[in-house]
């Protein structure tokens, strides 16, 4: 989730941050309450600091009190031959807004072992060693402030080169195509790394993956006032079927796991915001005849030495282009330059690091790249840029609301 707490409101901005926390977060908790130091979760520092941040809880539930309770009563009106699951989705919302916000930090420590980067850049990318240590370190402080000592490192969108690796301690995920994804492997002394199980990530990530079922909640198909209320294969939705096949799925994914380490990794907000079965699915197979353990831990026993590995990532295909090729309209030149200058600048002041750590979150590119989100994340990285010449020419101005509270400089 990139800082986007402060940053806009419709089409695109902090609401955003209200409808995961709404439909991802809070069911998902539910899920890993029940089952706890079952799943690996990473929290990356900057999706912490926004639900840190105060009086979020407060909006929260404004918005889902005021524009959800109004858009719900607008598509009402407008259809009526979905109205049976546009009113299950305004309870829904209503129960979120019951439970509340302000709280999810506390909730996490429960279950937060991993950590990330401070913005969720794509380390390969920066310009400089100092540039990676702002990077790692921030997240790492922050990381420790609020939730301990991590058990394990994210790489954001699974980017990693050698000169990455040389830096982390502990455990990390990687993306190795071509390389056996069941055998942990040791970067150097400190560093364990677990490929991830691309055959299995694509059962539930992929394009024709489980959430592309007939039956499932069309996360794409919305109303006029955006909500959802049709299935993938297009009739109104029936939440029973729904979920149903979400255990079929879950114990489809279960037989097919095979013998020995599998390591499969999501995006969190893919359970309930963008597969709105996804949770079901989770608890699903989390009461299926499967082993999951927490990935770190007895894992690394059987690491074997790395050798030499690629440059890569998660991205289509699996290189860095997604982010610095010519979809993403030069943005990482922009935020190398960026990067250059501060380190250019004789003791940057604390705003001018905050500005530069917004400017290199690695969804501004994805979303240029992909074109989901029109001009705002272009909008964005050009705020910051503003903001960050200014920070260095002096000028005073508020700081950037919550972002990176514990800059480790």
């Amino acid at each position: 989730m990139p800082y986007v707490e402060g940053f806009g409101t419709w089409p695109f901005g902090e609401e955003w941050l209200w409808e995961a926390m709404a439909t991802c977060y809070l069911p998902l908790l539910d899920v890993l309450d029940a089952a706890p130091g079952r799943v690996t979760l990473s929290v990356t520092p900057v999706l912490a600091d926004q639900l840190a941040a105060p009086g979020v809880g407060e909006r929260f539930s404004a918005f889902l009190q005021g524009v959800r309770e109004e858009s719900h009563a607008l598509d009402l009106a407008a259809h009526p031959e979905v109205a049976p699951q546009l009113e299950r989705s305004r309870e829904r919302y209503r129960a979120a807004a019951a439970a509340g916000g302000g709280d999810l930090v506390e909730r996490l420590a429960a279950h937060a072992t991993w950590t990330s980067a401070a913005t969720h850049a794509v380390l390969p990318l920066l310009a400089t060693d100092w540039g990676l240590d702002l990077q790692m370190q921030t997240g790492l402080a922050a990381h420790r402030a609020r939730f301990g000592a991590p058990a394990g490192f994210w790489l954001p969108e699974c980017a990693h080169a050698p000169w990455v690796l040389d830096r982390l301690e502990g455990m990390t995920c990687v993306e190795l195509p071509g390389r056996d994804p069941r055998t942990p492997l040791r970067a150097h002394a400190g560093l364990v790394l677990a490929p991830l199980d691309r055959e299995l990530v694509d059962l539930v990530w992929g394009t024709d993956g489980y959430p592309s079922g007939a039956a499932y909640l069309n996360t794409h198909g919305f109303t006029e006032h955006r909500h959802l209320a049709w299935s993938v294969g297009g009739d109104p939705y029936d939440p029973g079927a729904a979920r149903a096949q979400a255990r079929a799925d879950a114990s489809d994914f279960a037989a097919r796991v095979p013998e020995g380490w599998s390591v499969v990794a999501l995006d969190t907000e893919l359970l309930g915001h963008w597969w709105a079965e996804g949770v079901d699915w989770l608890a699903a197979l989390l009461e299926a005849d499967l082993e999951i353990v927490p990935l770190d831990g007895a894992y690394g026993e059987d690491a074997v030495p790395a050798g030499e590995l690629p440059i890569s990532s998660w991205g289509r295909p699996r290189t860095l282009d997604t982010w610095s090729g010519p979809r993403a309209q030069g943005l990482a030149w922009r935020q190398r330059a960026a990067e250059l200058e501060v380190l250019a600048t004789a003791d940057p002041p604390p705003r001018a690091l905050r500005e530069l750590l917004a400017l290199q979150s690695s969804d501004w590119a994805f979303l240029v790249a992909e074109n989901t989100a029109g001009p705002y994340p272009l909008e964005r990285a050009a705020g910051h840029e503003r903001a960050l010449a200014a920070a260095l020419a002096g000028e005073s101005e508020a700081a950037l609301r919550g972002l990176a509270p514990y800059l480790a400089r």
